[in-house]
């Protein structure tokens, strides 16, 4: 029997979807993303929203359309053990070693930095994430509504705030467009393609899928076929709400390197924009919609990997965990947010291609019969390039010369894989593999169908 589902309830599944993924990421990087790309903005934008929201949407999609209880079951496609590392490390970036200390740092610039003098910046740093992620901790330790009415209401609030700063800044620009800087000069799409692996999104999406699945659930709706299809329209609506955001704050961005000049991340670009619409009294109102927002973020990040963790090892309790978690959370989020970014970018071009093939898997999966060889093949010809991506990534990151190992295997890539040096290098060798291991499982199994017939008939 198909349940009649109400519009309000679409939207509501999609707003919570839609403070689910809204964080510090979604502030910062189209920010920095409109700086840079100047007068390629369009093209840059097309190829973040690909990324930025495009893979989030898949990524609900997949958990719907996979019937996974959560995400380390559909990881085991590959392999249990596969299933558990990927999951771990998923937990850990989208946790406590970079979204997580993010949301201090995105709150401290965009909130307090601009009333701290120069000289006292670290300090500050220091004393603002103490009190953020002590306070983190308490609501992690004994979770309380109080979080979720916070939510409720400073959801609509930044957006609300955001749209109004946005539509002064359309019908009044800071600045007229400025050149393209560094990547955005040539190729900025597939540079925009890569910075929206930034969002951490479709990692995220990974997570948040079985959330937006228990809420379809709850509302009385048990197949598989119609939790995919309320899945994806309760994901259009999250996908429209942050593609609109995105592409306001990147237009804001490109209109500020005029008057402000090039910031190295793209905090600054919102608290100084608030202050020259609005003065001090703007800067403020945002500094506290926006810390609150990246409270709440941070409160759900750790309580995440807190609940992950205890049923990974139950013999260690919730509240050690969580508070373990909060530690290191804080001691990382005092690198700054320019370095959280720098060393996020390494671990993030190694596990975006295994998400997405991740993905694609899923969704073709009936096609070959769910057969673990394809599932592990073509995630082990997606690893052996990800991972060089990864240490790629590290050395540019660290400014040094590549490893004397890493020399041999990329000029190997650079001289045969399509679009290698633009971080794509991994999608074609994976759709042949898929194709062809599809292929080889297909005839397989006609093999073996063909052979059980003539052995019962014999």
């Amino acid at each position: 029997m198909k349940t009649k589902i109400s519009f309000s309830s679409y939207f509501f599944i999609g707003v919570m979807l839609f403070a689910l993924f809204f964080g510090a990421g979604n502030l910062i990087f189209p920010a920095q993303l409109g700086q840079y790309a100047g007068e390629h903005l369009t093209t840059a934008v097309l190829g973040f929203l690909i990324t930025g929201i495009g893979l989030p949407l898949m990524g609900i999609l997949a958990m719907g359309y996979s019937g996974s209880k959560d995400l380390q079951e559909l990881g085991s496609r590959v392999h249990p053990i596969y299933g558990v590392v990927f999951t771990v490390l998923l937990y850990l970036t989208i946790g406590p070693f970079f979204a997580a200390p993010r949301t201090g740092t995105v709150a401290y610039e965009v909130g307090i930095a601009p009333f701290v003098g120069e000289t006292h910046l670290q300090l500050g740093l220091f004393l603002f994430t103490l009190l953020f992620f002590g306070i983190t901790l308490v609501f992690a330790l004994f979770p309380a509504k109080l979080v979720d009415n916070i939510g409720k209401v400073l959801a609509p609030g930044i957006i609300v705030l955001l749209v109004v700063l946005l539509t002064v800044a359309i019908v009044k620009p800071i600045g007229s467009i400025q050149p393209a800087q560094d990547a955005y000069q040539n190729g900025a799409f597939l540079k925009g393609f890569t910075e929206g692996y930034n969002t951490m999104d479709a990692l995220a999406s990974l997570v948040f899928g079985i959330i937006v699945i228990q809420a379809i659930r709850a509302l009385g709706v048990k197949s598989k076929r119609e939790i995919t299809k309320i899945t994806a329209k309760t994901g259009l609506i999250a996908s429209s709400l942050l593609g609109l955001i995105y592409v306001g704050i990147a237009f804001l961005g490109a209109t500020t390197t005029e008057k402000f000049g090039l910031f190295e991340t793209g905090g600054p670009v919102l608290s100084e924009s608030a202050a020259y619409y609005f003065g001090t009294t703007g800067s403020v109102i945002l500094a506290v919609i926006i810390i609150l927002a990246c409270l709440t973020t941070s409160i759900g990040l750790i309580t995440a990997c807190g609940e992950y963790f205890h049923t990974l090892l139950p013999k260690i309790s919730y509240k050690v965990l969580v508070t373990f978690f909060t530690m290191i959370t804080f001691i990382f989020s005092n690198f700054g947010l320019e370095d959280i970014i720098k060393y996020s970018v390494p671990v993030l071009m190694l596990l975006y291609p295994l998400a997405i093939v991740l993905m694609l898997l899923t969704f073709s999966s009936a096609l070959f019969h769910h057969a673990r060889l394809v599932y592990a093949s073509v995630s082990v010809v997606t690893f052996l390039i990800s991972v060089m991506d990864g240490f790629k990534a590290l050395c540019d990151s660290l400014g040094i010369a590549y490893f004397g190992w890493m020399k041999p295997i990329l000029h190997f890539y650079e001289s045969y894989l399509p679009m290698y040096s633009q971080g794509l290098g991994w999608l074609l060798p994976a759709l042949a593999v898929l194709i062809v291991t599809t292929l080889i499982v297909l005839i397989r199994d006609k093999g073996t169908v063909k052979e059980s017939v003539h052995q019962s008939m014999n």
